[in-house]
């Protein structure tokens, strides 16, 4: 439960201009992960966001979305589910391929990581078009997983990832 609702943790989200390129405005987290009471707030505010549901497993996707999916499975009692890179698990993996702005990419989980009908949420640090969260949605679909929604420490609406990832919910801390 929520230990500081007086901190306001979006003083901790660094706004960087034109990175990593023109034009973009990049949300900086290091900030936040360095101040171990924000961090922790922020785990347990995001947790607080789907607390008192039945999750069976958080699945996140390498690098960012590890950060916040380890330390909220054990805040929630549930298992953490690692998507990988091609060639980084040892295992047998189920895997699925999508387009990028500039060229693709191939995301992959092991074949025993969840069982069909488990109560799955996907977790990132930021959702900007939605994308790679969606193309996690679509490699859950080879274990037949219920994923319930998508949870995010940031959100940038105005890229309007929420609706690509529609009908699943979408909760999300903070939003710019």
């Amino acid at each position: 439960m929520t230990k500081n609702p007086q901190l306001d943790l979006s003083e901790l989200i660094r706004a960087i201009p034109d990175f990593p390129k023109p034009g973009i405005l990049f949300r900086d987290i290091t900030p936040l992960l360095g101040n171990p009471v924000a961090f922790e707030e922020t785990i347990e505010r995001m947790a607080d966001l789907i607390r008192g549901e039945r999750i069976d497993a958080l699945v996140a996707a390498e690098a960012r979305g590890f950060i916040f999916a380890a330390p909220l499975a054990i805040a929630l009692g549930a298992a953490f589910v690692p998507v990988r890179k091609p060639g980084k698990l040892p295992y047998e993996t189920h895997s699925y391929s999508y387009d990028l702005e500039y060229g693709s990419d191939t995301l992959h989980m092991h074949t025993d990581a969840i069982r069909p009908g488990s109560r799955v949420w996907i977790v990132d640090d930021l959702l900007a078009t939605g994308g790679t969260v969606e193309a996690c949605t679509k490699l859950l679909e080879n274990f037949q997983a219920n994923v319930v929604g998508a949870l995010f420490c940031i959100e940038l609406e105005f890229l309007e990832g929420r609706q690509r990832l529609a009908p699943h919910r979408v909760e999300a801390l903070l939003k710019y």
